[in-house]
């Protein structure tokens, strides 16, 4: 997480096939879901984007996206 709150991670290579980028995307959320602090009220993941390597983001439907458990 940097200072802003920004969390930056890979979750895939070309390589991988979809199957293994959506395991790895979904692991990712959980993770980030689970270490959530105590301390923290209200929605923790307020946006979320995607992204390759030097290419624009795409914003994704935060709301979808806190249904992954």
């Amino acid at each position: 997480v940097d200072k802003h709150g920004n969390i930056h991670a890979g979750i895939g290579k070309v390589s991988f096939s979809k199957e293994q980028i959506t395991e790895n995307f979904d692991t990712f959320m959980k993770a980030i879901n689970k270490n959530k602090p105590a301390a923290s009220k209200g929605r923790y993941i307020k946006s979320a984007s995607l992204s390759l390597t030097m290419s624009p983001a795409v914003d994704m439907d935060v709301l979808e996206l806190l249904e992954i458990k």
